[in-house]
């Protein structure tokens, strides 16, 4: 008999993972704090919530996804937060990213409830959330893990139990260090060579077939081409998310001079008021610095 789920947060990503559950045939209670949200997954046959509480008393495996480590705390640990409704045999599986110091915090205090703790944060954006082919680093007791192995394959196709609790978060930084650093170096790339005279759809078509290809190119190539800033991953979430790796690099004394000055270009996005763009957006700081806008066709 499948596990009663809980899914608290039904943001970009939370919807279509609740719908993936929904069709494998899991009952999943949900929350919001946005009421349109609930109403949209409801229709989809998910049970909504009056809130975080609510779901968890319903749930035996209760998920959360939501944009950071604070909201996450206040989920769990505050007034009428699923805490209340923990005891021994409940699970909760955080998919959020948040910082991997405060994640093993909050473990030690869902242990002393009876329940326990998976950190899951996930790589692959809007379309592999929708697609369920998300990458998930996974940080836990391997038992919990095993047990919510089937949940988690529903949602990614890459699932790795990376470690104990914090072990999860720790590899999501390290993942996003690399994707925004591939991201803005996409961004000089092409501001570079369309700059120099050459079209930037022959640009990508090269790059996405040598060495060079990435997922950066793959994913978000032709949108930038095109002038396509919707979200798959907003800014400011890549800017927090790096803001992470920062502080748990400073906490282990490891230099990240790359990562450093990938945050700074970040901050310069968000300074401008585009935080809500997709973060593939930070191809305009090299823009504006340059003078000119990569889109197909262009010539300097």
């Amino acid at each position: 008999m499948k596990p009663v789920l809980g899914f608290i947060g039904l943001g970009i990503m939370g919807k279509p993972m609740v719908r993936n559950l929904l069709s494998a045939g899991y009952e999943v209670h949900v929350y919001s704090i946005l009421a349109q949200d609930i109403n949209e997954v409801t229709a989809d046959g998910a049970k909504g919530e009056s809130g975080n509480l609510a779901v968890a008393r319903q749930a035996d495996i209760i998920i959360t996804m939501v944009p950071n480590t604070p909201q996450v705390e206040e989920v769990l640990f505050g007034n009428q937060g699923v805490a209340e409704a923990l005891d021994k045999g409940k699970v909760i599986i955080d998919m959020s990213t948040i910082s991997s110091l405060a994640t093993r915090d909050f473990a030690e205090r869902v242990k002393k409830t009876g329940a326990s703790m998976l950190d899951a944060p996930v790589s692959g954006g809007d379309k592999g959330a929708k697609s369920g082919s998300l990458s998930i680093m996974v940080g836990g007791d391997a038992d919990v893990f095993a047990r919510c192995l089937p949940i988690l394959a529903v949602l990614g196709t890459r699932i790795t139990h990376v470690g104990g609790n914090g072990a999860g978060q720790v590899v999501k930084s390290c993942n996003q260090v690399l994707a925004a650093a591939t991201m803005a170096a996409l961004g000089e790339a092409l501001v570079m060579g369309t700059k120099a005279g050459v079209d930037p759809a022959r640009i990508v078509e090269v790059l996405s077939a040598g060495y060079a290809r990435c997922g950066a190119l793959d994913i978000r190539g032709a949108q930038i081409l095109e002038r396509n800033f919707e979200p798959g991953f907003m800014t400011r979430l890549q800017y927090k998310d790096l803001g992470l790796a920062m502080e748990l690099s400073k906490g282990i004394d490891v230099p990240m001079p790359i990562a450093g000055m990938v945050h700074e270009l970040y901050k310069t996005c968000m300074a401008q008021g585009t935080g809500t763009e997709d973060h593939s957006n930070i191809i305009k700081v090299f823009e504006q610095m340059a003078g000119i806008e990569v889109k197909r066709g262009t010539r300097s």
